[in-house]
């Protein structure tokens, strides 16, 4: 996760007399549009490919057909968005390697959602991560998870369509809105006609694209300063290497703890239940396919996270013997990587495209992401359930034409957030907002037999009511502000950095050189502890209203819907411990029996006739479900 671009002063789109402009040549241009040539010719070669003999679940999961590295790269492209790409440097170039430290949440980030929430999806066959929470609660609970996740991204997709087109013009003198027309016509055909298989593989050309146009500044930037070497001594003389900030404080922005701790659940909100990502496991050909394209993406990341931060110190490096110009040195910080790419590679005919077109290659694999989740839990959670009976062609023809619609909506989000001013500030925020408590949520129903749908709705109101509560009043209390940050912890707005991602964060409050009190002090809480935070409230909230309302008595409950987490921990305990404490497996008729689960599934289906139950019934689809611990005092 990183931090997004500063929108701490809203750009306004530039003429052509723009610095950047004479160096942006026909080759950059060509290079740039070559980019959106072949994501489209890659997108519409899957979509001709077997053109009349598609399924719904080819459209929609890749026929559950996917290797694990595509569906790994295309994780890290979903997670690598444009705004993240200019605004890791910026982090890093303003504020040191701090940030760096987030890397170290990205383990936990990814173990527990490959060994919890991809075991409980994936045996339960599902396509929307949502289906999930009407087999754990009900249909009302699923509708109010898709509710809150559509409000999400729908938000998140214009912002982070128009945002970069309006840092290159200000930049570049590059049109705003050629850009944008063209991102979002040529995302929404791809994903429209060649669905998620096509959304994969441009992903991982995308990718490499990314990976390419970073590497270009890294290199050329350290070759014109000396060297690496030299970078790295030059930031250490001035301070921007960091070592271990050990403050455990929640309301200092960047420590150790906060990067390290606060940031998994971050990762968990985008890794673990987040659409966008929980589609691309469930394409997965195996389970086992599914888990290592997530352990895949660890290294991926951290090489990722690496190159942001080289490219923001070699920045700084160059800046230490090449003078900003003055218009540099007024810009906002989400200029500062173009104006720096733009300087460094003038000469260069062809790199300022590569960078562009890596730039707009975070924001295409984002945006198409984005629609294909949208359509997904559009097509499966909201129509579906109501109107079974539609055929396949007509499902094929609603799917992607939800995806087109989803795509002109896209453009309309960004004309809007054009109009929006300051308010923007507040739309971009959102994304983070509800992030925290959709993670709430799924861990209340995956952690707490007891937790009963009225629990689950209440809960995710107070966390939706708490998340904003605290972002906007961070936003308002750091607008009514005009103190200068802080240099060592300082911060501006920033936009989260995908979908997620990406992003998952709300905007940064800023911290002023006077220490807050009252309730500006709570809004001063850390963005990367927004996510524990909101969830946690889901969860205490959600608990005290099941056990007020008779928990799940009455209700029938669904083992392969919960995760067994009292087994797990006393697994780990002495063997005499565990028979002290009569520890024993139960087979499913034993829990249908004891009343766990009342009711006895019929020819193999559990209540009515859905597929999925019957799977999640299964003991080969779920091994976890049939333990249980019984606790008892023994005589001595």
């Amino acid at each position: 996760m990183s931090v997004g671009v500063s929108t701490s002063a809203p750009l306004s789109p530039t003429s052509g007399t723009s610095v950047g402009m004479s160096t942006f040549s026909i080759v950059d241009y060509v290079v740039f549009v070559l980019l959106l040539v072949l994501s489209l010719a890659i997108g519409l070669y899957h979509a001709c490919r077997g053109w009349g003999r598609h399924t719904v679940g080819e459209l929609l999961m890749a026929d559950r057909k996917m290797g694990c590295l595509p569906v790994a790269l295309s994780l890290l492209a979903t997670f690598q968005s444009a705004v993240a790409i200019l605004g890791v440097p910026s982090e890093i170039y303003r504020f040191g390697t701090q940030y760096w430290f987030l890397g170290c949440c990205y383990f936990l980030g990814l173990l527990i959602p490959a060994h919890i929430f991809i075991p409980v999806f994936y045996r339960l066959h599902l396509t929307s991560a949502y289906e999930y929470l009407e087999l754990r609660f009900n249909k009302t609970v699923r509708v109010c998870g898709t509710v809150t996740f559509i409000f999400q991204m729908v938000i998140y997709m214009g912002v982070v369509l128009y945002a970069p087109s309006l840092a290159l013009n200000a930049v570049t003198g590059f049109d705003l809105w050629l850009s944008v027309l063209a991102l979002g016509i040529v995302c929404t055909v791809y994903t429209a006609l060649g669905g998620l298989k096509a959304v994969i593989w441009t992903d991982v050309f995308q990718t490499l694209v990314m990976f390419l146009g970073q590497l270009a500044v890294i290199i050329v930037g350290s070759a014109k300063v000396g060297g690496l070497g030299r970078v790295w001594a030059v930031a250490s003389q001035h301070g921007r290497i960091s070592g271990f900030e050990l403050d455990p404080d929640p309301f200092v922005r960047h420590t150790f703890w906060t990067l390290a701790f606060g940031g998994v659940f971050m990762m968990l909100s985008l890794y673990g239940v987040n659409q966008a990502q929980v589609q691309r496991y469930l394409s997965s050909r195996t389970e086992k396919a599914a888990v290592l394209s997530c352990y895949a993406v660890f290294p991926f990341q951290q090489v990722s996270l690496c190159v942001g931060c080289l490219i923001g110190l070699v920045m700084f490096a160059y800046y230490q013997e090449y003078p900003m110009s003055i218009q540099q040195a007024q810009a906002a910080p989400d200029q500062f990587v173009l104006y720096f790419v733009m300087d460094l590679l003038k000469g260069l005919p062809g790199l300022p495209g590569l960078f562009i077109a890596c730039l707009f290659s975070g924001s295409l694999s984002t945006i198409s992401s984005a629609f294909n989740s949208l359509a997904t839990v559009t097509m499966e959670d909201l129509i579906r359930p109501w109107f079974p009976e539609f055929s396949e062609a007509r499902a094929i023809m609603l799917s992607r034409g939800l995806a087109f619609g989803y795509g002109l909506l896209c453009l309309g989000m960004a004309y809007i957030s054009s109009q929006m001013g300051p308010v923007l500030q507040a739309a971009i925020s959102i994304f983070g907002m509800v992030g925290g408590p959709l993670l709430g949520l799924f861990c209340l129903g995956m952690f707490f037999p007891c937790a009963n749908p009225p629990g689950a709705v209440v809960g995710l109101l107070a966390g939706l009511v708490m998340a904003f509560w605290i972002g906007i009043g961070s936003i308002v209390t750091s607008m009514g502000s005009s103190m200068p940050p802080s240099p060592s912890n300082g911060s501006s707005f920033s936009l989260p950095t995908n979908l997620t991602v990406a992003t998952v964060t709300t905007l940064m409050p800023l911290t002023t050189f006077s220490k807050p009190t009252g309730l500006r002090r709570f809004y001063s809480l850390s963005y990367l502890w927004y996510s524990a935070h909101n969830s946690t409230t889901v969860i205490v909230v959600g608990l005290i209203v099941s056990l007020l309302t008779g928990r799940m008595r009455g209700r029938s409950l669904n083992p392969a819907t919960i995760y067994p987490v009292l087994p797990k921990l006393l697994s780990f305990l002495p063997l005499s411990w565990q028979k002290r404490l009569h520890c024993r497996s139960y087979g499913q008729d034993h829990l249908m029996d004891t009343g766990l689960f009342p009711e006895k599934p019929r020819n193999g289906v559990l209540g009515d006739s859905r597929d999925k139950e019957a799977m999640a019934l299964d003991g080969t689809a779920y091994q976890g479900s049939s333990s249980t611990c019984i606790l008892q005092e023994t005589s001595l």
